[in-house]
C-alpha cells in the first residue's frame, strides 16, 4: 500500500483487509490531493478505518466542498492531518454546519479557512452557541469573540461544562493576582484569548511588569493583550531599552506601558 513499515504494522494489528484494492484507492486519492507520505501515515495510524472508505463517494465530496469555500490543495492536507476524524464525518450533518457556525462569527470564508487550518479535535459541534452565549454574558464584544475563534477555534467547541469550568478557573486565578471583578471582566471583554494563557506565563509577565518595572496592575488590565506577548523576545528587550533611557534622563519616569509594548518593532525603534 506504500505505507511506512511502522504504519503498516500498526494498522495490521487493528484491521484486516481481504484485498488491498480499497486501501490502495484511498491512498491514491489522498496522494492526488497533495497529502505527503508522512501525513498519510499519521492519518491512517490515528484513523485506520479511513482505509475502508469509498474514496469517490465519501472522501472526494469532502475535498470538493472544502475547495469550494477556498481551501487550497495544500490546505486540505493540513486540515485533515490536524483533525483526521473529519474524514469520517458527514458533509451534511457536520462539515456544512461547521462551516456555517464559523462563518456566522468570522463572516468571510477566507477567515473560516484559516480557522480550519488551526483547528484540532472538535469535541462538541453544537456546544459552540452555548459557549458563545457564556462569553456574551461576560460582556465580550463580537470583535473580541471573532478574534478568539480565529486564533483558538477548538476552544469554542469544548463541552459546555468544561468550557465554563475553564472560564471560572481563569477568573479565580486572576482574583488570586489581586484583580477586582471589574478588572477581570475587562480582561476577558477586551482580550478573551487571555483565558488560554497558562498561569505560569501570566504570573511571569505580571511579576516582571509590576514588580520589576513598576507599572500598576491596572495599567496591564487596560491593555491585556500584552499578557500574550513573549516575555523573552518582546517585553524584556523593550523594557531594557526603557531602563537605559530612564537612567540617561532621556525619557520621563511615567512612561506609558502601551507606548512601550504595543507598537510594532519598527515603530518602537522609530520613536526612540
Amino acid at each position: 500500500m506504500g505505507l511506512t513499515r511502522k504504519s503498516a504494522q500498526s494498522i495490521s494489528k487493528r484491521m484486516c483487509f481481504e484485498t488491498t484494492e480499497r486501501p490502495d484507492s484511498v491512498l491514491r486519492l489522498l496522494r492526488e490531493h497533495g497529502f505527503t507520505n508522512s501525513q498519510i501515515s499519521k492519518i491512517v495510524e490515528g484513523r485506520p478505518q479511513v482505509l475502508l472508505a469509498q474514496p469517490e463517494k465519501t472522501l472526494l465530496p469532502k475535498f470538493e466542498f472544502l475547495r469550494s469555500i477556498g481551501v487550497s490543495r495544500s490546505g486540505l492536507s493540513i486540515i485533515f492531518n490536524r483533525n483526521p476524524v473529519l474524514l469520517s464525518r458527514s458533509i451534511e450533518r457536520y462539515l456544512i454546519p461547521l462551516h456555517e457556525i464559523l462563518k456566522s462569527v468570522l463572516v468571510s470564508d477566507e477567515k473560516v479557512v484559516k480557522a480550519l487550518k488551526r483547528m484540532g479535535r472538535i469535541l462538541c459541534l453544537y456546544c459552540f452557541p452555548k459557549n458563545l452565549s457564556l462569553l456574551r454574558g461576560l460582556g465580550v464584544s463580537q470583535s473580541s469573540i471573532s478574534y478568539l475563534v480565529a486564533q483558538s477555534p477548538s476552544l469554542m467547541f469544548q463541552k459546555v461544562g468544561k468550557f465554563a469550568e475553564r472560564v471560572n478557573k481563569k477568573m479565580e486565578f486572576y482574583r488570586r493576582l489581586g484583580l477586582s471583578e471589574d478588572e477581570i471582566r475587562s480582561i476577558f471583554r477586551k482580550h478573551p484569548n487571555c483565558m488560554c494563557l497558562s498561569e505560569k506565563k501570566v504570573m511571569a509577565t505580571m511579576d516582571f511588569l509590576v514588580c520589576k518595572m513598576g507599572w500598576q496592575p491596572a495599567a496591564v488590565v487596560r491593555i491585556p493583550n500584552v499578557l500574550c506577548y513573549s516575555l523573552e523576545r518582546r517585553i524584556k528587550p523593550r523594557c531594557s531599552v526603557v531602563r537605559v533611557l530612564l537612567l540617561k534622563g532621556l525619557i520621563k519616569a511615567d512612561v506609558y506601558l502601551s507606548s512601550v509594548l504595543r507598537p510594532s518593532e519598527k515603530l518602537f525603534l522609530e520613536r526612540l
